[in-house]
């Protein structure tokens, strides 16, 4: 079956967004409910539940050739039954290159190389220019009752890294929960407030202050430290303002 005659479900919004980046209109026939970009598809396309509660009646009736899913975003029960269905890459996207080659990968399954080549350029490009003057210690929290942090082994962890944070946290595995008083031991510079999944707002900001007077608190969003795929190269300014916000702190 040539590329353009399959039928693709994504499990993942990184990868839904970018199949859209590679031209995968025709191909993609369902999506998660959490696969915002690109919002045409988002309205338009079929949704097979979120990343953890697939609809797995509704993946099937769809009749997908190939569906791409997530070791990490998914649920290894669910993606092990739609095994026995059909065709399913299952991807682990810990690092920039990790990104580079399934952008790499894609290209040559569904025959979009010069396409995939082109994002991984672009991809390239964006991490290069984030080549920190300055480093500053850093938290990266993603939810909140209880808090929860990134470990070492996350591709968030290896985005702060890209931009300049070191995360006190990077020794730990995962996505560990920690509290008020772990953090004040560790002393950071900076406590980054993810837009997601958590949603923390300004209120929060107040809150950790109180308890933690020395640190630069910030809110960023998540999409740009999270999301693998194409997202990082729309988010190449946003990325530059944080090494600039790190680049002021350090003067």
């Amino acid at each position: 079956m040539t590329s353009k005659c399959l039928r693709i479900i994504s499990t993942v919004p990184s990868i839904t967004e970018l199949l859209y980046d590679l031209e995968m209109e025709e191909q993609v026939v369902g999506i998660t409910k959490f696969c915002v970009h690109p919002e045409e598809w988002y309205r338009s396309k079929t949704r097979i539940g979120g990343t953890k509660n697939l609809n797995l009646e509704k993946i099937m009736a769809l009749q997908p050739d190939l569906i791409i899913a997530n070791k990490e975003e998914n649920t290894k029960d669910q993606i092990e039954t739609l095994m026995d269905y059909t065709q399913v890459i299952v991807t682990d996207i810990k690092t920039i290159e990790d990104n580079i080659k399934l952008i790499s990968t894609l290209g040559a399954l569904l025959n979009k190389e010069a396409l995939a080549q082109k994002l991984s350029n672009q991809l390239s490009a964006v991490i290069s220019g984030l080549k920190p003057v300055q480093t500053a210690s850093a938290v990266y929290l993603i939810w909140k009752d209880p808090y929860m942090t990134v470990g070492g082994d996350s591709f968030i962890n290896h985005m702060l890294d890209c931009v300049g944070f070191k995360n006190v946290f990077g020794h730990l595995t995962r996505y560990p929960e920690v509290t008020i008083n772990d953090i004040k031991q560790k002393k950071p510079q900076f406590i980054l407030l993810s837009s997601e999944p958590f949603p923390f707002k300004e209120k929060h900001i107040a809150e950790l202050q109180n308890e933690l007077p020395d640190a630069k608190i910030l809110l960023v969003d998540g999409e740009a430290f999270s999301w693998y795929g194409s997202r990082i190269i729309k988010k190449a300014k946003y990325l530059k303002s944080i090494n600039s916000k790190i680049q002021t702190f350090a003067e």
